[in-house]
């Protein structure tokens, strides 16, 4: 027999009306009428080509076929009311499987040292990280959740801003002592500057300086061209050369003097993190208490973090 979208209906109801005893009882607890339900039992038994019930005014029984059919679909009923009860409860409680795809920078400087904080918050969560330099198809990898810096192309997927940190132009004292400290952002062009290849382009990224409304590109050149942000930090603070790099998560190094802000006076380049999502429809808890964390973390991360 085909599957007609019906039938369920029909079952739910069959359910309903053995539960309650009657026509009349299972009418008052569904808001409908009785001739309604024994019309809806009617197509039911016609549907299936059996007689479910045998019925007067005064009673009402399963035939031997009606119990024995309604004895068939009962656990599968239940199974759907299960499974319904979890899809729904996916919306409220953090649990099961979450698949993240997170920017390799971000995942070890500054998501991993709080990552244990979090699976103790969340003990019913199972969490897979995977750190990948382009963000690739997140639907067809099963992934939940992106975290990804700079500007996001157009897509169907759903790009939120988290927030913008500041880009900082820094050395190492070792390279300073060396080669001198540029007095301005035109005087890197005489200097070492350590490049840093867009994933997305391919090409080093231009680098350039803000100030208000006031844009300063400068073009620079450099021995290393690389494709990962630790090794660059580890770079620059070995005195390999200048960076520019984002404030996020740097501040120990600034802090302890391993590295040097060349130009405070030029403060205003940003450069965003988003986390992508497949869909903005329905998003579940865990996704939600993934993306909170994030903010968490990048907001007791130091200065230089603008939240959106």
């Amino acid at each position: 027999m085909q599957f007609d979208g019906r039938l369920l209906g029909g079952v739910s109801l069959l359910a309903a009306v053995v539960e309650a005893g009657s026509f009349a009882r299972t009418a008052e607890r569904l808001e409908m009428s009785p001739s309604g339900v024994s019309r809806a039992i009617a197509r039911l038994e016609a549907s299936v080509g059996i007689r479910l019930f045998d019925r007067n005014t005064r009673s009402l029984r399963l035939t031997s076929e009606g119990q024995r059919f309604y004895e068939e679909v009962m656990p599968h009923l239940e199974a759907i009311g299960m499974a319904a009860g979890r899809a729904s409860g996916a919306a409220h409680r953090v649990e099961g499987r979450l698949r993240v795809q997170v920017d390799p920078f971000f995942s070890a400087l500054v998501m991993a040292p709080h990552l244990p904080a979090f699976c103790q918050r969340y003990p019913d969560l199972h969490i897979e990280v995977l750190t990948r330099e382009v963000i690739g198809d997140l639907v067809s990898d099963g992934v939940d959740v992106a975290v990804r810096f700079g500007p996001q192309p157009s897509s169907s997927l759903v790009a939120r801003r988290l927030l913008e940190t500041r880009i900082l132009t820094v050395a190492a004292p070792a390279y300073l002592e060396r080669c001198g400290r540029p007095a301005t952002p035109q005087e890197l062009e005489a200097h070492d500057c350590l490049q840093f290849r867009d994933p997305q382009t391919g090409h080093p990224f231009d680098w350039e300086f803000q100030k208000g409304r006031v844009t300063l590109p400068v073009a620079t050149r450099g021995t290393l061209l690389l494709t990962d942000v630790g090794t660059m930090i580890n770079a620059c603070v070995a005195g390999a050369g200048i960076a520019q790099l984002m404030s996020l998560g740097l501040q120990p190094l600034l802090a302890s003097g391993a590295l040097v802000e060349l130009f405070p006076d030029w403060p205003d380049e940003v450069f965003p993190l988003y986390a992508i999502y497949p869909s903005r429809r329905h998003p579940p808890a865990k996704v939600r208490a993934f993306l909170d964390f994030c903010l968490q973390i990048t907001r007791d991360s130091g200065s230089g973090v603008r939240l959106m």
